[in-house]
């Protein structure tokens, strides 16, 4: 193609890299009072703002977060002599007259008197896209040569996208962190506001073209009737309206009628309301106008005071140059070069001209492994891809690194001065997984062993060097190795006051980072022989311009021996240090210290400090944990989302002043047995029955010649009063039985204080229907034995209760068997689950009796041999227990049958009280000791449990869960693919549960692409394109990943397991290849090897045995089906598809559905191929999707996130971004129960 257009070529100006790294020039404008700065970038766009990093923005669909016009964005790339860039002001009349041509033919009305001033003029020339390149690859030849024009007064503004006919050879580029998997994303072309709270998501943009087939015809579509030319008047940022909606001007066709109204304005929207203005997918006919690209006459270089061009050099760098303005040198990745003053609309644009240092003259300060970028303000150094650090400081990724340091004090140390002058500091670094290793060397004694508990004095190397999660930045590569750090530590309980300072002065030979360390201040006396444990932590930092603070509250244990104890200490810290005013600062992070050590070694006296820490996006931070909270003496602090709250321990209330609590004397609530005597403790009580009876003190039965006599029922709860259960009308307070002289409950009872009155059966229960109001005359209530009622058997076979805990856990309802009289039979067995017992006549369980299923029932006896009193164990069984017995004590308190907010104690199976004891289902629950008694401090509230260890006998040993996995709770949830983690998104329903999202495993060094779930063991396997595997871990707590392929593989993508054949099948873009095996990677054998171009994504119906594949052949895409054995290959879709890269089968509906990011349709049709329909038909980059209920769940490249969409009507219903942007990959559903359907192992071989 011959470049065509007026005016002339003017010399190079350059701005940055051309390998696709988003670099830009500078334009200024100075003639009029308001100027202009404007950012031209090599990934085709332009910008009032300097370009954030590449990665960014270049992937993502608008809105963008700044503001951007963009002719044509995507990853471009002018490397290897492959196309420039040229920007420049233009006032000449022949170029003025041309852009007013255009845009009076766009808008023929309101432009007809529009006479610009100036046009700033930017073309993309021959540019390719960005790869990759290898030995074995070679350069694309497809080029672009696109341009834009901005062209102005002092009263509007419009801009000019040209598109000559075979400019556009290529219509995307491969996404950054693609890695092995080939995708292409189509360019985007519009306009960005880049506002709003979070303008990624919801600012406001206009979309001209974003899809292959928009972008297709763009050279052949218009809105001024000339092919491959499009207007917009942009009057102001927020208002940008497309040409062509006015109607034709004489002589001129309309090409593309957007909008049927034709005083319709286009203005930008936001991401809840936008519609693109994407181009139809015909041709028509334009006649023989074709673009003329302004002021493009490439032959022509005698002008070269006025046109500036960008390019790299031969190594795809960026080249040093100098024209003939000396301010225009410019270099690195964002390299920006001279700065020009025009006219522009001051209501949109605005520029502060002043003097400022620039890369020409100070770029010597930028480190030798960083690059060098001119702002409209000053300069700034930014360190090269696989280095890291603030640009005047860079270290490699991943390497071991080295501090050298000395370090002083003046110390007291209880009683004790102690001066040291200049001891040496080092501190060894290992950069890959975050641990940072610190030996401080000639500290005197007592002063060493003090200052073991100070693990800030290494912990700054910590935060220096933490592992980045995505997205975040560690200290280094905000500081560099430049900065003052003020550290006070103030210990309790003895208020010891301590300050450290340390300075780093820079990096020294072989990048070894220099430090000074001073300490000063009073530290607690630790005696000779003591180890001190610290635990983990986490620790919220905050960011400003110049400065990083953090607090926070640490504990430590001081043991000696088998003796230890718990202090702690409260910590601010505030590091200062010089940035770039340019540098995107996050507002805060959290760092996480997973691992912390301290020692001091004798015999070299050596203090040694070890932890082992990554920095992540900031969480809500635990106050309470953090000792962030104001909670006062004898309280227990509850962290809250954003906040915490202060609660009394138990046993304590709130005083009179509201701030502390008091102690409570727990005696005066009369919570013993009437025949016992509290003993009140603080914080607690006890009780013991009085001599002459036996118990624990909460029941006491009076001895009488060595048998017991035990209250009734109903005596008994004149001691225990009980609330009245609800009713028509409420009662309150607690109401005391009346019971006649045998201890029997009487038929008619009345509630002293209300007037209430109600009938009662033999079990004291209210006969439903029988309650009075005061004053009205009380019911009618014959003897119980003479109503007709449901006996206490046949009322809890209409409300079947739970099972009593026992060695075999039950879980739902028990429905109870009933004797022809309605008594509880002896013996009960669960009818689904087998387990069997003996109870009394009460229908209680009798400890020791429950056996498991398909065991011997226990033999059990009549009910009335153990009415009332516990039965009396044979010689061969253990005696109940305390726990027991209490237990049983209160179950016949409670009338058989306690409601669920009364409190039951919980025994194990030998009949010791288990650790953790809940209030009924109130949530409220408490760790207790052998004896039954609440442990101080470990009440909680509802939604959290303590964690509670067995006080009688040894926890049991198991593996505790990787400080990267966080166990999945119930329920059904989503899991998905981010790079290096999956996430775990939970539902309720079919809702997205965002605030409960996390990351469920972290697999550093991966890049995880497809996944899914075994529901009979409870298995999650995926592979990795990084490492070339396929491996998989358990959702148990403990466990670890396991690698089941290891080999033969070079890039898998999509995975599907069949649960019921225990097998798993996987696509291989890179051998063009479909491969089955057992799950544990044995019997590994290909289906097929044959007509695969991009295998991807795969899904499975275990039930049918069927295997379905899709392949994005761009030539010939596709979706084929066979057996689960390869037998009976067939295509199945082959019209009318695009890139189909997810891929699901629906279990319930028996449909097999895909999302499209070529015709952005998400499709289903029925296995054999027929039926089949949209769903939705305007995805935006869909990668893979899932079905559960009347839902689809994609992942979505363009949102970097989880969208939902509803089956039955298509519409978008919810959407999850997570906080960390990457893409996302695979998506899974994990169902609490697995799909229908048995299949014999052996019916189905491999």
């Amino acid at each position: 193609m011959g470049p065509r257009g007026l005016g002339a070529l003017t010399p190079p100006r350059r701005a940055g890299h051309g390998g696709g790294t988003g670099g830009g020039g500078t334009f200024a404008a100075p003639e009029h009072p308001a100027l202009l700065s404007l950012q031209v970038g090599t990934n085709g766009v332009i910008s009032t703002q300097d370009f954030p990093r590449e990665t960014q923005y270049v992937d993502d669909d608008f809105p963008t977060d700044f503001p951007v016009i963009a002719p044509f964005l995507a990853d471009l790339d002018t490397s290897g002599d492959r196309g420039n860039i040229y920007y420049r002001q233009d006032d000449s009349p022949d170029v003025l007259d041309q852009a007013v041509g255009y845009i009076q033919a766009g808008f023929p009305r309101t432009a007809g008197s529009f006479v610009p001033t100036n046009a700033f003029i930017a073309t993309w020339e021959d540019v390719g896209a960005y790869q990759e390149l290898s030995q074995d690859t070679e350069p694309s030849t497809k080029l672009n040569t696109f341009q834009a024009v901005i062209a102005y007064n002092d009263e509007d503004t419009y801009t000019i996208f040209l598109y000559p006919n075979g400019g556009l050879q290529f219509l995307g580029t491969r996404p950054k962190e693609s890695y092995n998997v080939q995708l292409e994303l189509p360019a985007r072309v519009g306009f960005s506001w880049g506002d709003g709270d979070d303008p990624k998501r919801d600012g406001l943009f206009h979309s001209l073209a974003s899809s292959e087939q928009a972008l297709r015809n763009l050279e052949w579509e218009s809105n001024t009737g000339v092919p491959g030319v499009w207007v917009f008047r942009v009057g102001s940022m927020d208002h940008v309206e497309l040409g062509g909606s006015e109607g034709a001007g004489p002589g001129m066709p309309q090409s593309l009628p957007v909008h049927p109204d034709p005083d319709y304005t286009h203005t930008l929207y936001s991401r809840a309301d936008h519609v693109s203005t994407e181009l139809p997918g015909h041709h028509p006919s334009h006649g023989s106008r074709t673009p003329v690209l302004l002021g493009f006459v490439p032959e022509r270089r005698e002008a070269q005071e006025q046109s500036h061009r960008l390019h790299p050099d031969r190594d795809g760098g960026t080249q040093q140059s100098y024209s003939a303005n000396p301010s225009s040198y410019s270099s690195g990745h964002h390299g920006v070069g001279v700065e020009e003053d025009v006219h522009f609309n001051p209501d949109v644009f605005t520029y502060s001209a002043s003097s400022k240092e620039t890369c020409a003259q100070h770029h010597g300060r930028c480190s030798p492994h960083a690059f060098c970028t001119d702002y409209a303000t000053g300069f700034c150094c930014h360190c090269q891809a696989t280095f890291y650090g603030n640009g005047r400081q860079c270290l490699p990724e991943g390497a071991v690194h080295r501090l050298n340091g000395k370090v002083s004090g003046s110390l007291t140390v209880g009683r004790a001065s102690v001066r040291f002058q200049d001891v040496d500091l080092h501190a060894y670094i290992v950069g890959s997984d975050g641990r940072a290793y610190t030996a401080i060397s000639g500290v005197p004694q007592p002063a060493a062993r003090a200052l073991l508990p100070l693990l800030p004095i290494g912990g700054l190397f910590a935060w220096l060097f933490a592992l980045e999660e995505p997205g975040s930045e560690n200290g280094f590569s905000i500081t560099g190795a430049e900065f003052t750090q003020s550290l006070e530590v103030t210990f309790y309980p003895g208020g010891e006051t301590v300050q450290v300072t340390q300075t780093a002065e820079g990096l020294g030979p072989d990048n070894y980072l220099s430090l000074k360390t001073h300490i000063q201040g009073e530290v607690p006396f630790l005696p000779e022989n003591v180890t001190v444990h610290i635990t983990p932590y986490k620790e919220l930092y905050y960011y400003s311009s110049s400065a990083v603070t953090s607090s926070g509250q640490r504990e430590y244990v001081v043991a000696a021996g088998t003796a230890n104890q718990t202090l702690s200490y409260r910590l601010q810290q505030n590091i200062t240090f010089s940035s770039c005013s340019h540098a995107r600062l996050p507002a805060e992070q959290q760092l996480s210290v997973a691992r912390a050590f301290a020692l001091y070694d004798s015999q070299e006296h050596v203090l040694r400090y070890a932890l082992a820490a990554r920095i992540g996006s900031a969480q809500d931070v635990d106050e309470c944990a953090e000792g962030l909270s104001q909670c006062g003496a004898f309280t227990m602090c509850l962290n809250m989302p954003g906040s915490y709250r202060c609660e009394c321990r138990s046993g304590y209330q709130p005083a009179g002043d509201g701030q502390a609590c008091v102690h409570v004397d727990e005696c005066t609530e009369n919570r013993c047995h009437p025949a016992a005597t509290c003993y009140n403790t603080p914080g607690s009580f006890s009780c013991r029955c009085q001599p002459g009876y036996e118990g624990d003190g909460f029941q006491c039965t009076y001895v009488a010649e060595g048998n017991p006599q035990r209250l009734t029922p109903c005596q008994h709860e004149q001691m225990y009063p009980r609330e009245v259960p609800p009713g028509p009308s409420p009662v309150g307070d607690r109401h005391v039985p009346q019971c006649d002289e045998e201890g029997r409950y009487r038929p008619l009872q009345c509630h002293g204080s209300t007037g209430y009155c109600w009938c009662v059966d033999a079990a004291g229960q209210e006969i439903a229907g029988t309650r009075t109001a005061p004053g009205t005359t009380p019911p009618r209530c014959g003897s119980p034995e003479s109503i007709q009622q449901l006996t206490p058997c046949e009322h809890a076979r209409m409300y079947p209760r739970e099972v009593l805990p026992g060695p075999f856990p039950v879980g739902d309802g028990h429905v109870p068997q009933c004797d022809e009289e309605g008594r509880y039979r002896p013996l009960q067995c669960h009818g689904s689950t087998g387990h069997c017992w003996c109870v009394d006549a009460a229908g209680q369980e009798i400890a020791g009796t429950r056996t498991a299923p398909g065991t011997t029932p226990p033999r059990c006896g009549s009910p009335e041999v153990v009415t009332v009193t516990l039965p009396v164990p044979e010689p061969t069984e253990r005696p109940p227990s305390m726990c027991e017995r209490w237990r049983q004590s209160l179950l016949e308190h409670y009338g058989g049958s306690p409601r669920s907010d009364q409190y039951v104690p919980q025994c194990d199976p030998q009949g010791h009280f288990t650790p953790l004891q809940c209030h009924g289902d109130s949530g409220y629950c408490w760790c207790v000791d052998e004896s039954g008694r609440e442990i101080q401090g470990t009440r909680s509230e509802p939604g959290t449990t303590p964690p509670c260890i067995p006080s009688v006998a040894p926890p049991t040993v198991r593996p505790s869960p990787r400080p990267d996995v966080s166990p999945p709770a119930t329920g059904t949830f989503l899991l998905y693919a981010q790079g290096q983690q999956i996430g775990y998104l939970p539902l309720n329903g079919t809702r997205l549960q965002k605030e409960a999202a996390k990351t469920l495993l972290s697999l550093h060094g991966s890049i995880v692409v497809g996944i899914d779930y075994d529901c009979r063991e409870k298995m999650i396997y995926w592979t990795d394109v990084a490492g070339r595997t396929i491996s998989r871990a358990s959702l148990e707590p403990g466990a670890e990943p396991e690698t089941v392929i290891n080999s033969g593989l070079i890039s898998p993508e999509g995975l599907a397991v069949d649960h019921l054949r225990r097998a798993m099948f996987w696509t291989d873009s890179g051998l063009d290849r479909i491969e089955r095996a057992r799950l544990d990677g044995s019997e590994r054998r290909v289906l097929f090897d044959t007509e695969l171009v991009n295998p991807r994504a795969i899904a499975v119906d275990p039930v049918r045995g069927n295997l379905y594949w899709t392949d994005w052949n761009r030539e010939a895409p596709k979706i084929e089906t066979s057996t689960v054995n390869g037998a009976n290959r067939r295509v199945l879709v082959h019209t009318d598809i695009g890139l189909p890269n997810g891929l699901t089968f629906d279990p319930f509906s028996k449909l097999l559905c895909w999302a499209d990011a070529g015709t952005k349709h998400l499709e289903c049709t029925f296995p054999d191929g027929t039926g089949r329909h949209v769903i939705q038909n305007n995805l935006n980059y869909p990668f893979s999707i899932i079905s559960y209920a009347n839902h689809f769940y994609h992942t979505d490249w363009r949102r970097d996130g989880v969208i939902a969409v509803n089956k039955d009507t298509g519409s978008f219903t919810d959407e999850y971004l997570p906080e960390q942007r990457s893409h996302l990959y695979g998506i899974t559903a994990v169902y609490p129960y697995c799909p229908g359907g048995k299949t014999h192992p052996k019916s189905h071989p491999l």
